[in-house]
């Protein structure tokens, strides 16, 4: 079976943050351990796609687990996204279980910069609406062992949303639609950009991110400059100086408030 190492998907964001967000799931798989199992995309319901010459809920219920519809569907814009990511994340709380995830269609959703700075010293994305667009996003179905292990992680940096299927159109590559999916949203809003006064877009190439960052803040320069490098060694390390880091993006009037979504 395919491992994470031989796809070039086992970059963990958590610790090397200048590669965050890392890379996507590529396609429809199951995230097994340090495997990324296929799935073969059908006109039917998730759980009846075949994996592994079985069907994806045969494949859950033969492995003891929790097949698709008693699982949560889960919509990354960030690092959840990253196979690589989520398996060290359960990993370092002993979960085992197999994770459904699948790049689909949003619309109404775009990615920006979550206006804070996260415990690994990376400026992480966060969503924002925008009616226009729809965007490319990996929505992970996860059980409820996985589900409290992701919580834990976001919150309370974030809150969790539950997205309405008939607000915002989540379409599979089967062209199966979703009635809904949770989403985490920034408790501190998005960044915006100095120039425009819009959201910074996120979810790119993170040292360019942080070394636009230093070059439009002095406040910023002098905490966590001069470079990206820094950003991430200073941040990672001292919880007060990413708190004076999120305190700089609020003075500088950067901080936009999304309080639209559910």
């Amino acid at each position: 079976m395919p491992s994470l190492s031989a796809l070039g998907l086992d970059e963990v964001p958590a610790l090397r943050p200048l590669t965050y967000p890392g890379r996507p799931a590529p396609w429809p798989a199951v995230l097994a351990g340090d495997e990324l199992l296929p799935l073969d995309v059908r006109p039917l319901p998730l759980g009846q796609w075949p994996v592994a010459g079985l069907t994806l809920d045969e494949t859950l219920s033969g492995r003891g687990e929790a097949p698709t519809g008693r699982r949560h569907p889960v919509i990354a814009v960030g690092s959840n996204a990253s196979p690589a990511q989520v398996a060290y994340k359960l990993a370092r709380r002993g979960i085992t279980s197999a994770v459904p995830m699948v790049p689909m269609r949003v619309r109404g959703v775009a990615v920006g910069c979550s206006a804070h700075i996260g415990r690994a010293g990376y400026v992480a994305a966060a969503p924002y609406l925008d009616p226009a667009v729809e965007t490319s996003l990996v929505v992970s179905w996860l059980d409820q062992d996985q589900f409290r292990v992701v919580d834990d992680t976001e919150l309370p940096n974030y809150r969790r949303a539950l997205l309405p299927g008939g607000d915002f159109a989540m379409t599979l590559p089967s062209g199966e639609r979703l009635d809904g999916a949770y989403l985490y949203v920034s408790t501190y809003g998005v960044l915006a950009d100095p120039r425009s006064g819009l959201p910074r877009p996120g979810g790119g190439d993170q040292a360019a991110l942080l070394a636009s960052l230093i070059a439009d803040s002095a406040a910023l320069r002098g905490l966590l400059g001069p470079g990206p490098a820094d950003w991430v060694r200073k941040a990672a390390a001292d919880r007060e100086l990413r708190d004076r880091g999120r305190r700089a993006f609020a003075d500088a009037g950067w901080a936009l408030p999304q309080p639209g979504f559910p």
